[in-house]
């Protein structure tokens, strides 16, 4: 009876350790780009401030992006819009998909705009002074003559 009690309490261990909360819920909690999408959408109506990075205080479109990423992926990310399209992999607008990354060139300059797609040719962004982080149709012409190219840093 002892041997058969010692192996019972050596099986339970080993189901332990396979299933130890860690490993689980490293897997249950990895983000997806619906739960990207969804907290950048939840912050819409956040004003625009130069320099802003946190909903408190406004943000601007680096910011923004850089808060998204940081609170529902873990992922930190440059500061400004051009570091930030250094990384990830390049993609076409073809094969967008919601989460990654759009640029435009909004300051005479590349890269210097940066939004969140969100599919259905959509984008979410914290715009410029007097504004605030809004939803946009990449469609329109101010956006289409602007356009540089789009990031994924999402698998």
């Amino acid at each position: 009876m002892h041997k058969l009690s010692v192996l019972f309490f050596t099986v339970f261990l080993v189901a332990c350790q396979t299933t130890h909360p860690d490993s689980v819920s490293a897997h249950a909690t990895s983000p997806s780009r619906d739960d990207l999408t969804e907290y950048a959408l939840s912050l819409q109506g956040t004003p625009y401030k130069y320099g802003g990075n946190s909903p408190d205080t406004g943000f601007d479109c680096s910011g923004f992006v850089g808060y998204v990423f940081k609170h529902s992926a873990g992922k930190s990310l440059p500061r400004s819009s051009a570091a930030i399209s250094h990384i990830g992999t390049p993609e076409k607008a073809s094969a967008l998909k919601p989460g990654d990354l759009v640029f435009y060139n909004t300051l005479h300059k590349a890269y210097s705009h940066v939004g969140i797609y969100l599919g259905n040719r959509q984008f979410i962004h914290a715009p410029s002074s007097g504004k605030s982080v809004s939803i946009v149709n990449m469609d329109e012409e101010y956006w289409l003559k602007r356009y540089n190219g789009a990031r994924r840093l999402m698998p």
